[in-house]
């Protein structure tokens, strides 16, 4: 199984060097972006519209063959406070839905994603 984590100290071992894919998982659509294989820039991709999840998996692994991806960086909504906002169990139940793609999976706090 896939490792699922928060840590991204845990998370750089588990993914060798290689492109990491990042999700910004939405109701109606799947957000995806690009990072190079030095992980230090990302760039958007496409955005899947969502359907049913075996679409959007068939598609989010397309992309992953064709690119080489070495890693998942699905964006975690947590509320300002660090605790679960009402979307959080649902990011987590799709990164989990993820791991048949047998990478790693960072799970990013993206609370000052927008600031930042």
């Amino acid at each position: 199984m896939a490792l699922i984590t928060s840590n991204p100290a845990e998370f750089a071992e588990a993914a060798t060097s290689g492109k990491l894919v990042g999700l910004d998982g939405g109701t109606k659509t799947i957000g995806l972006a690009v990072c190079d294989a030095g992980w230090s820039f990302a760039g958007p991709a496409e955005t899947i519209r969502r359907t049913k999840f075996t679409n959007d998996l068939n598609q989010l692994e397309a992309l992953v063959r064709t690119q080489d991806v070495k890693g998942l960086v699905v964006g975690l909504p947590l509320n300002m406070d660090g605790s679960d906002s009402p979307r959080t169990q649902s990011v987590r139940a799709f990164a989990r839905n993820l791991a048949s793609l047998e990478l790693p999976i960072l799970l990013w706090d993206e609370r000052w994603s927008t600031q930042a």
